[in-house]
């Protein structure tokens, strides 16, 4: 058949591929073909669409089904191999009639379509995923009425034929894409939907902040490209500061008395921080190169501000401990106040 295209091989699966699997060939394709990994690469762009289309079809259990069944009776030559030949119309092949005696048996000639018209495969392709619109023309020899079913009516009968929609002009879209600060840090592979139903795999940036606007080429309409416009999400933990990250760390009364190590979550894991005896809350310490990419491969810092907490309760072991202490320390911090 003319433009004949195999899915299965397209994206490098068997035809008894589960959903799955359907879907992890296509993903793995896609970083592989996407044209801003392959930048000027035609092949690679005609590959890229090639297993877009591919999954479309081969994703959604309805088209698929119908794609089966007609790639059997497709020939070198084409799928009519006679004037006139006749296949299944899927559509209804599961609902309509009952057939009990034999299940097996192709539907009735009233069930039939004419297909002889689907001799380009682009056709086929066109009317299942919606691309053509279907319009009646009647010969100026057929008298006015209801087409007839039956396929050997002589000549000036009416018949169905399809049309291709006025083509689609080229243009950009931007959509919005907001993400955890953690992401927006790491970046990476990130499957995004967008609002005319398609789903795509972009490999995203790290480093990114809200506002900033990606640019993926020919994914918009008719080969337009589409801009995302980034927001990086509110995080309860860090507030970030331009190239710096803000935080708040709680340590307790023993760890601001006598200072150490503690540990300190950063965007790359927890790390160690030394604290100065007597610190205080209020006091804010430095992690230096531990912030936000400011773009040009250099890291802002994270900002520490520390936050003295107290237990609401206390084991009789501690509370006991509090009462020696407070029996020998020798600290009077009222022993000064102006009154």
């Amino acid at each position: 058949m003319q433009n004949f295209r195999n899915y299965y091989q397209i994206l490098e699966i068997s035809k008894d591929a589960t959903m799955e699997e359907i879907k992890q060939s296509y993903r793995r394709l896609a970083r592989q073909l996407h044209p801003d990994v392959n930048p000027g690469n035609k092949d690679a762009e005609e590959q890229f669409k090639d297993i877009n289309e591919a999954y479309d079809i081969l994703s959604d259990l309805e088209k698929r089904s119908q794609y089966d069944k007609f790639i059997r009776y497709w020939k070198p030559k084409g799928i009519a191999a006679k004037v006139g030949m006749k296949i299944p119309d899927f559509k209804n092949w599961d609902n309509r009639n009952n057939r009990k005696n034999n299940p097996r048996r192709p539907p009735r000639e009233e069930d039939d379509l004419d297909v002889s018209e689907f001799a380009d495969f682009n056709r086929f392709v066109d009317q299942l995923l919606g691309r053509r619109k279907e319009v009646r023309t009647v010969s100026s020899s057929a008298p006015p009425g209801p087409a007839e079913p039956n396929p050997y009516r002589p000549s000036g009968t009416r018949k169905k034929t399809y049309t291709a929609p006025p083509r689609e002009q080229k243009r950009d879209i931007e959509a919005r894409l907001t993400v955890p600060l953690e992401r927006a840090y790491e970046g990476g592979a990130e499957r995004i939907r967008l609002e005319d139903g398609r789903s795509i795999e972009v490999n995203m940036p790290a480093g990114m902040v809200s506002g900033q606007r990606i640019r993926l080429r020919n994914q918009g309409i008719a080969g337009g490209d589409l801009f995302l416009k980034i927001t990086v999400a509110e995080h309860p933990f860090y507030k970030l500061q331009r190239n710096d990250i803000f935080c708040e760390l709680p340590v307790t009364p023993t760890e601001a008395v006598l200072g150490g190590d503690v540990e300190v979550p950063t965007l790359d894991g927890w790390v160690k921080m030394k604290l100065p005896p007597g610190v205080v809350s209020g006091k804010v310490l430095r992690l230096a190169n531990k912030g936000y990419p400011d773009g040009r491969g250099e890291r802002g810092d994270q900002l520490v501000e520390i936050e003295v907490v107290f237990p609401a309760s206390l084991t009789d072991e501690e509370k006991e401990l509090y009462d020696k202490l407070r029996q020998i320390e020798k600290f009077k911090p009222r022993r000064d106040l102006p009154v």
